[in-house]
């Protein structure tokens, strides 16, 4: 997920309970839930690296507990530091108990967080590897867009509601017991646990729907079904065949496979020494490994001679979006050795190519 939706909910996951046992719970939780994104840092190494690395192994679950620590040390010098600035005045009679940090309860809160983070990043189509490196494979649940809307307004309102509902209850002098937001915050978080199931439940019938259809006159080998934000009911569907990916919108409300005659086809790619080059380079086998629905396409140039060789994964190849994200590129030269890789548009690829000299492949 995108990282607001990451800090909200480790917000509410603080506010369900944790505030109460801990001083600096909020804030270190709301870190906590978005730090394992830090991976990110290794894009600065180049687009190819960061996708390689991203979602690596601070987004598994030996890599948590490791994140979680480091955040609990960065909240702690945080802390100490502005503690010194402002020390703490001393209780009076009249004083509430005050609250102090607890940080081994700091920790395990940071590795709920985190390990939240692991659950909401599950539930889109780019997926996790949650037991890399014992096991390198990708899991996803595909029931949510990267960006869900319905998640905002229920973590919203259960962290903005109780605020409002507090102000009243001071206006009007009701005494309240240790921090507010505890009911709002679980209310939310069940609301979206029923969000998810309901999901599921329509991924399904989905699923379902096409395979029952025949693509091509064929028997589809693997399909999948990946969702539109907000329409619970609308999903892009990819059907695989001995030859090609089909790429279908489904209805899961009725449940309709295609109903408005918009299929595309995409076919699989012969196999060729370019496309064996290009699959060996750093990043074609980084795409390969996480790519579930792969197409390759090779452009020839000829002056120079090069080889440039697109990777798509047709499971972002909505039907009525333009382009399609996360596409890769490698580019060869007349002796397959590489000589660039990354995630640009078709046109950035070939504006840059159009400004190679072409006497720089005579030059020894």
């Amino acid at each position: 997920m995108e990282p607001i939706t990451h800090f909200l909910y480790g917000a509410t996951l603080s506010r369900a309970g944790f505030t109460r046992k801990t001083a600096l719970a909020t804030v270190t939780m709301t870190l906590a839930a978005e730090a394992p994104d830090v991976d990110m840092l290794w894009y600065f190494k180049g687009s190819a690296v960061g996708f390689a690395h991203h979602r690596g192994f601070t987004h598994t679950v030996f890599g948590i507990p490791v994140v979680a620590a480091l955040v609990v040390a960065f909240v702690y010098i945080c802390n100490y530091l502005y503690r010194r600035w402002r020390p703490l005045k001393p209780l009076t009679e009249s004083s509430r108990p005050r609250l102090l940090p607890r940080w081994a309860v700091l920790y395990g809160a940071a590795c709920v967080a985190g390990y939240s983070h692991l659950l909401l990043d599950f539930t889109n189509s780019y997926g996790i590897r949650p037991l890399w490196p014992v096991l390198n494979r990708w899991f996803a649940w595909d029931i949510v867009d990267i960006i869900e809307p319905f998640l905002y307004v229920f973590l919203f309102a259960g962290l903005v509601l109780p605020a409002l509902f507090g102000l009243v209850n001071q206006e009007i002098g009701a005494r309240t017991r240790g921090p507010r937001g505890r009911g709002g915050a679980i209310t939310a978080l069940i609301l979206i646990a029923i969000f998810w199931g309901v999901r599921d439940y329509q991924h399904r019938r989905a699923i379902a729907a096409m395979e029952s259809v025949m693509f091509r006159d064929k028997i589809p080998t693997r399909v999948g079904a990946f969702p539109y934000e907000v329409n619970i009911f609308k999903w892009h569907g990819v059907a695989e065949t001995d030859q090609t990916y089909e790429s279908v919108m489904v209805n899961s409300s009725t449940p309709e496979v295609d109903p408005q005659g918009t299929a595309q086809s995409y076919y699989k790619p012969q196999d060729s020494e370019v496309i064996r080059a290009a699959k060996a380079s750093y990043l074609g086998g980084a795409f390969l490994d996480w790519a579930r629905f792969p197409i390759i396409e090779v452009e020839k140039r000829e002056a120079p001679v090069l080889y440039v060789v697109s990777f798509r994964d047709i499971r972002y190849a909505y039907p009525e979006r333009r382009g399609v994200p996360l596409s890769a590129y490698v580019v060869l030269d007349r002796n397959l050795q590489l000589l660039d890789q990354g995630f640009y548009s078709r046109n950035a690829i070939k504006n840059r190519l159009e400004s190679t000299n072409p006497e720089d492949e005579q030059k020894p």
